[in-house]
């Protein structure tokens, strides 16, 4: 009982999510989403995510607290996402857990949203070794890490420069008249269907390509032009084939890259993190390539791959155990906060 009680608020995208943390364990993780109101519009709406986010915050607090069995009282510290992020969602966020802070007069930290996905394998699976590599791939972020140390250095090797992963996943889904996210009715799909059924582009790729960059724009094209001949053709589309065959292009890129990453670097832990990671094929053939380079992978449970309380709430933990100074009273939110600034 003598680390510190941290409650994480995460209001990045359009899940409210409200964890608490003691230490490296977690007590508990609340979340309130506004998936099916975005539904219909095949991607998140930013004004709707901001309301959904004021309506849910307090239910989601008082949840939290009564599934860890404590009090506001309780608390010793507060963590929030300060970015990236949706401006207005962030800032709904940022609002509520400063007040909160100052109401129980504990010390407040501003996250950024991207090293939180990497601080949340720390419930799960102990402590992170440091250095590791980091790929964190969701709907509005394709990143490789370098983790010297979680609590005071995280260097980018490499990012998306157009469409991140589940944003192309998105975008497929709805060529193929899938649900909206697009990430788990593609991942379904593609169990039934063959991954060399299309030979889809595996973008950056080259030799004169850049070594950790991502780009799933043109793959994105690809697919959408395929289907496009087909139906123009009058010829039937398989969206199972589709779908495997699609997925089979993205995860092949991301985990190429990944171990890529941990050769040229001299590391071998490599995390994967984000809403993709949830991915049942992404996750297969990382631990495949994973274990042919003998390189250790750690991969969050589903449940606390995508967007959540708990993540924001692990990195807190850290920064508190590594003295990290606390945030201003003027804390604001950062859209773009570059993953080399951890914390505010």
């Amino acid at each position: 009982m003598s680390q510190p009680l941290v409650l994480g608020f995460e209001t990045s995208c359009d899940e409210t999510g409200i964890g608490l943390v003691r230490g490296q364990t977690l007590l508990s993780d609340a979340l309130a989403t506004s998936m099916a109101e975005h539904e219909r519009f095949g991607g998140v709406v930013p004004e709707i995510a901001s309301r959904a986010h004021l309506e849910a915050m307090v239910p989601t607090v008082h949840r939290s607290l009564a599934d860890a069995g404590v009090t506001l009282g309780d608390v010793d510290a507060i963590a929030v996402t300060a970015g990236p992020g949706l401006t207005g969602a962030l800032l709904v966020g940022v609002a509520a857990a400063k007040a909160y802070a100052l109401a129980l007069d504990v010390p407040l930290y501003g996250v950024n949203h991207l090293a939180a996905h990497v601080a949340v394998d720390e419930l799960e699976h102990g402590r992170l070794a440091e250095p590791s590599i980091a790929l964190l791939v969701s709907g509005g972020h394709s990143s490789l890490l370098l983790v010297p140390d979680l609590a005071q250095e995280v260097q980018e090797l490499g990012r998306t420069i157009d469409d991140a992963a589940g944003e192309a996943f998105d975008k497929v889904a709805r060529v193929l008249d899938l649900p909206f996210p697009g990430g788990p009715p593609i991942d379904r799909a593609a169990r039934e269907g063959d991954p060399r059924a299309i030979p889809f582009p595996r973008g950056l790729t080259g030799p004169r390509d850049a070594a950790y960059d991502f780009s799933f724009s043109g793959l994105k094209t690809a697919v959408a032009r395929w289907v496009e001949g087909r139906q123009r053709d009058g010829e039937p589309v398989s969206v199972a084939d589709v779908s495997a065959s699609f997925q089979e292009a993205v995860v092949d890129v991301l985990t190429a890259k990944a171990v890529r990453a941990c050769r040229d670097h001299g590391v071998d832990h490599l995390v994967i993190g984000g809403g993709v990671a949830a991915n049942s094929r992404l996750r297969a053939l990382a631990q495949e390539r994973c274990d042919a380079a003998g390189i250790v992978l750690r991969t969050p449970s589903p449940r606390l791959c995508t967007d959540n309380g708990a993540m924001v709430a692990a990195l807190g933990s850290r920064l508190v155990e590594a003295g990290v100074p606390v945030a201003p009273i003027d804390l604001g939110a950062d859209s773009s906060m570059p993953i080399d600034l951890i914390s505010r």
